[in-house]
């Protein structure tokens, strides 16, 4: 997800055993049929769970195999029902929640793009992403890397993949019941900064090119062109909407018309071909007909087939390699399957196992956080992590923003709020007082808003928002 990536693709280790299989020759048609498709799914997903270690860990140092998670889902394998030597307590869900849940995770200097990997990667294995544990809460981590100078940007603005891939986790790893979990005018922000980074050509790259006419008038790359559309599209942008349609076109013009590969700024490989293909799989456009059925009768799906070893089910990042990169097995297959950046969770078939697991409560004096956003219908858009101890297994608005004065990430999240005690209706945040049908009101997990008093139940992992208006 950050850079470089293309170096640290091919460091990946992966079974010697498995490049003595042929690829698979495609029989003549225009695209691949569903046969095939059908086939390079079931020889994927093998091959990524042989990619599972002893302990059952798919995540480690380094460039994580944890993104076969996504992939499972988007292929219907549920992420519980992975698991080494039928040993079911060491299931890869089971596993990576435990690693979430550590202190040292994800290490001692992350980044933002270490929650968004996270979220997204939770989400498709069935781990409500805000309730891994009673004190992990990875969509408050996210928040934490709000950039209040830059609204709309999370992580340093340089780095502009963490912006889209904030977009991807927060818009993409839904509540359990399927709600888009943040406010809408944090959507925005972000839809915002996305489309200001757009280049002339239509892609983007993983760096800012806001404001900057050299930047902007580069060449985008097919990698960071696959995920920010797929962002604009999750965040509830239609696929007619301008700015798609120029990426869409500029994935069209890096088609190579003799093998349906994408021409990519890290040369022809199928892990780029592989997030071109998932954002135009989240836009829900089809990258086997129309536009992306070349003259030759190929698309991009053909050449992220042709590509892999069957039976064995790996495939090679670059045409000329002579084994399959683990990393760029799970983006190919992704895009194969039908996949975006991240899919709701499959049902199990291991029996007893649920679709979901979260922490159910609050655990008193164990310290956690909370994703709070604070909208003062001018355009003020505030948001953070807020810190606190919980004393009891639930606890109220009043006191989660009595811990913003001091505890938020980033600082001055919340400033002020009347009544400052009790738990009566709030009348006044930041200064900005209730006036008329203009009241204070909250919203939690994507709910209607509704007046906003310091009482409100708050339970473990809410996303919390607080709006000014009518």
């Amino acid at each position: 997800m950050s850079r470089p990536r293309i170096s640290r693709r091919l460091a990946l280790a992966v079974p010697a055993a498995l490049s003595a299989f042929a690829l698979t020759a495609l029989p003549a048609f225009a695209t691949s049929s569903p046969a095939q498709i059908a086939t390079s799914r079931a020889n994927g997903v093998a091959y990524l769970k042989s990619l599972q270690a002893a302990d059952g860990s798919y995540a480690g140092s380094g460039l994580s195999n944890e993104w076969a998670f996504s992939t499972f889902a988007a292929a219907g394998t549920a992420v519980v029902d992975v698991y080494p030597g039928g040993d079911t307590t060491k299931n890869a869900r089971t596993v990576y929640r435990n690693l979430l849940s550590t202190a040292g995770w994800p290490s001692g200097a992350p980044v933002v793009t270490d929650y968004e990997r996270g979220t997204l990667n939770a989400y498709a294995a069935g781990i409500d992403p805000a309730r891994v544990s009673a004190s992990r809460n990875l969509v408050a981590n996210v928040y934490a890397h709000w950039q209040t100078a830059e609204a709309g940007y999370f992580g340093p603005s340089a780095n502009f993949n963490g912006t889209v891939f904030a977009a991807l986790a927060l818009r993409g790893a839904k509540t359990q019941g399927g709600a888009n979990r943040i406010p809408q005018a944090l959507t925005d922000s972000m839809v915002t900064r996305i489309r200001a980074n757009q280049h002339v050509d239509g892609g983007w790259t993983y760096s800012k090119a806001e404001g900057d006419p050299t930047a902007l008038n580069a060449p985008g790359d097919v990698d960071m062109t696959g995920s920010a559309m797929a962002a604009l599209c999750v965040s509830g942008v239609p696929n007619t909407d301008a700015d798609v349609v120029r990426a869409k076109n500029f994935l069209k013009g890096k088609l190579i018309a003799g093998t349906g590969a994408f021409n990519s700024l890290y040369g022809v490989n199928t892990s780029s071909n592989g997030w071109g293909v998932a954002g135009l799989n989240a836009c829900g456009i089809n990258p086997q007909t129309g536009d992306f059925l070349t003259s030759s009768g190929k698309t991009p799906v053909d050449f992220l087939i042709a590509n892999q070893y069957n039976p064995a089910g790996g495939f090679k990042y670059q045409p000329a390699d002579t084994g399959p990169s683990a990393y760029s097995s799970i983006d190919a297959l992704r895009g194969v399957v039908g996949g975006g950046f991240t899919t709701a969770p499959p049902v199990p078939v291991t029996p007893g196992a649920p679709q979901w697991v979260a922490q159910p409560a609050f655990t008193a004096g164990t310290a956690t956080t909370l994703a709070l956003t604070v909208d003062d219908g001018a355009g003020n858009l505030k948001v953070c992590s807020v810190a606190f101890t919980p004393t009891a297994t639930t606890t109220t608005l009043g006191d989660v923003l009595d811990a913003a004065g001091s505890g938020a990430t980033p600082s001055g999240c919340v400033t002020s709020v009347t009544p400052s005690s009790g738990t009566g209706t709030l009348t006044g945040i930041n200064g900005k007082a209730n006036s008329g049908s203009n009241t204070w009101k909250a919203g939690v997990d994507g709910s209607a808003f509704a007046a906003a008093a310091r009482n409100r139940v708050i339970n473990v992992g809410d996303t919390i928002a607080l709006r000014w208006g009518a």
